[in-house]
């Protein structure tokens, strides 16, 4: 959305926000979210670079496309390791790095940053 219309939304007494600020989620639920979303992103685009179906991958994961499908949409009832499992079956990289926040930056809990690198084929 441009400025001036989310300023006139403003003005007008709306309040402009995401679906996480409608549901008044925490930063814990919604780095969750954005990395099941991202994950699942990166199942789609790991299995269109390898030209793979969604039954192909299904067959790989010894599961069903109407599966794949759920996986590749982050639903509700596709856990992590289902995300993480299908990107790597399809043939992605995942690297876990611990990163220690930046002098000058605002550090939360421990100060460090936990960094899940995701390698596709794109």
């Amino acid at each position: 959305m441009d400025a001036t219309k989310r300023k006139a939304i403003e003005a007008a007494g709306w309040k402009v926000g995401d679906a996480a600020d409608f549901l008044g989620m925490s930063d814990e639920e919604r780095q969750l979210l954005d990395t099941r979303v991202e994950l699942a992103s990166a199942v789609r685009r790991q299995r269109q670079a390898r030209h793979l179906s969604q039954k192909q991958l299904g067959t790989i994961l010894k599961t069903s496309q109407p599966r794949v499908a759920k996986i590749e949409q982050a639903a509700a009832d596709v856990s992590l390791d289902q995300l993480v499992r299908a990107f790597t079956a399809a043939g992605g990289r995942i690297v876990v790095k611990t990163a220690k926040a930046r002098k000058g930056r605002k550090a939360s809990g421990l100060g460090e940053t936990l960094v899940l690198e995701v390698t596709t084929l794109e």
